[in-house]
């Protein structure tokens, strides 16, 4: 693969399903954002949710470096990521589709900043229509035992615990350092991506699907992130399934996670379409 390229997967519906699902119309294209660490066999599995429906799936993980040593250092690599992501969008000519995100975790959401961010000020992406995004466990805000609980995760049980402790302790005080003592004046030049899309937030309805029992982002930051997006007339939709742990809600309740997540995605195409239909109702009337 060339050095400028990222790797991702792409999986297209056959026809009768999707024309089954979208009777003419253009089918969704979900765009999956994996966890750190996630494989593309895991994200696969949701992909399965989407692709049932006769929609376009993009798959892709950000690597592990970029989000646990380029982004907390205010290396913006995660937002030439995100810009080969929408590329692939007009690669495949389904630029004119429906894009639906399903988000995972604090890895998926670094990524998702920088997508909002572009679709937010960069002219080549302004005809791009956003349906909506599920959110997985996320977005938390500087919770270090959070993120070394994530950390250990993402090393597995392959890493000496030598090896492990010293990561761990190295990645702690970075963390520390860069985003609790250091973040009243680093976050002029790189805000951390709570607070960036808590500032300017995408106008397209969001679906937060969390539990209380998460041991590795709050339920708290989701929760007044929900507020604080509800304050800026954002269209917020949540699920709490209460016991399931991080990024494990469809492995624990896979039948209602998936219906969740279906019924959301027909709910937004629904809205576009009734939104497309005022529009074309204004200028006929004009």
């Amino acid at each position: 693969m060339a050095e400028d390229e990222i790797d991702y997967n792409i999986v297209f519906p056959d026809a009768g399903t999707t024309e089954r699902h979208w009777q003419g119309t253009k089918e969704p294209v979900v765009i999956l954002l994996g966890w750190a660490g996630c494989k593309d066999k895991h994200l696969s599995k949701y992909s399965a949710i989407y692709n049932e429906q006769g929609c376009v799936i993009i798959r892709y993980t950000a690597p592990l470096k970029t989000l646990f040593i380029s982004e907390p250092i205010g290396y913006k690599e995660l937002r030439g990521m995100a810009l080969k992501l929408l590329e692939i969008l007009y690669d495949y000519e389904v630029e004119n589709s429906p894009i639906f995100f399903h988000v995972f975790s604090n890895g998926g959401f670094m990524l998702y900043r920088y997508i909002i961010e572009l679709l937010h000020s960069d002219k080549q992406f302004s005809s791009l229509s956003v349906l909506g995004a599920v959110v997985d466990s996320a977005p938390g805000s500087r919770d270090i035992p959070g993120a070394l609980r994530a950390m250990t995760s993402v090393l597995g049980p392959r890493v000496s615990p030598l090896l492990r402790f010293l990561l761990l302790a190295v990645f702690a005080v970075v963390i520390f350092l860069l985003r609790i003592v250091l973040y009243p004046l680093t976050k002029f030049i790189h805000k951390n991506h709570y607070d960036a899309v808590q500032d300017r937030p995408p106008v397209w309805p969001h679906f937060f699907i969390y539990s209380k029992a998460d041991q590795v982002v709050r339920h708290s930051d989701i929760e007044l992130f929900m507020e604080t997006l509800k304050l800026k007339d954002v269209p917020v939709d949540n699920f709490n399934f209460v016991s399931s742990p991080h990024v494990g809600h469809f492995r624990d309740f896979p039948e209602q996670y998936a219906l969740k997540c279906r019924d959301f995605l027909v709910a937004c195409v629904k809205d576009l379409q009734g939104t497309e239909m005022k529009r074309r109702h204004r200028v006929q009337d004009q």
